[in-house]
């Protein structure tokens, strides 16, 4: 253990700051690009002062002040992750080169739509996540199929699969058709692939996946593909505030 009095691991410290998760500060640090009082430093554990040193990635100061928070519509056939060894394309090519930093809040997959939170604020994007917050996400969801009343009843009630549950916290049938049928869905956690899942389950498909709002934050009229930073009270409204 180091006895450095008051100083702490780089990659907690930034963490701690919000600038950054560890993993991303492992990152930068293997690529060669942060730097802390301007020296390169090349172990994630290297010991710093949060309050006092300087920390920088390409040139830019990170910090309390670098705190950047965007909502996109996230297009079908983009990935979520930072790379993809497939070669696929990822919501990071959607962003200018400022915002390659950021992470998602949650995820959406391929096939998915809608919106997608993007930060580099650590504490938000654990507020906004953690269960105990019930924070909840809406969907307008598409399966084949006519989903009957029972079969409505039953997935509302919640569904028990591979030792999970599967219960959202509203669900509003829109419209149905013997082809299709048409549902608002929302949900307080973020289990993987839940709503597929959860359709599934009922002997229907989901064919089409969009969220629409996540807490407060509304995707409104955006475009696939476009995006926009929210602003500090956006932010605060949402419940993630920092002191």
């Amino acid at each position: 253990m180091s006895t450095h009095r008051g100083k702490v691991p780089l990659e907690r410290a930034l963490s701690k700051l919000g600038s950054a998760s560890r993993s991303q500060t492992r990152e930068w640090v293997l690529a060669g690009r942060l730097k802390v009082n301007g020296r390169t430093i090349t172990d994630p554990l290297f010991m710093v002062s949060p309050e006092t040193d300087r920390f920088t990635v390409n040139g830019r100061e990170l910090g309390q002040q670098a705190w950047v928070t965007i909502i996109l519509n996230k297009p079908g056939a983009v990935v979520t992750t930072r790379s993809d060894e497939k070669g696929r394309r990822t919501v990071f090519d959607l962003l200018p080169p400022e915002f390659k930093d950021l992470h998602s809040v949650g995820r959406l997959d391929m096939a998915s739509t809608g919106l997608l939170i993007m930060t580099n604020d650590t504490k938000l994007s654990a507020w906004l996540t953690d269960p105990a917050n019930a924070v909840p996400r809406t969907y307008a969801v598409t399966v084949e199929g006519l989903v009957t009343a029972d079969e409505l009843k039953k997935a509302a009630g919640g569904i028990m699969d591979d030792g999970e549950l599967l219960k959202p916290s509203a669900l509003t049938l829109r419209k149905a058709s013997g082809r299709e049928t048409h549902l608002i869905v929302e949900l307080t956690e973020g289990k993987n692939r839940e709503l597929r899942r959860l359709f599934a389950a009922i002997g229907h498909e989901v064919t089409r996946l969009k969220r629409v709002s996540f807490g407060t934050f509304q995707l409104g009229d955006l475009q696939p593909g476009e995006f926009r930073r929210l602003s500090r009270g956006e932010i605060g409204q949402a419940g993630g505030q920092r002191p």
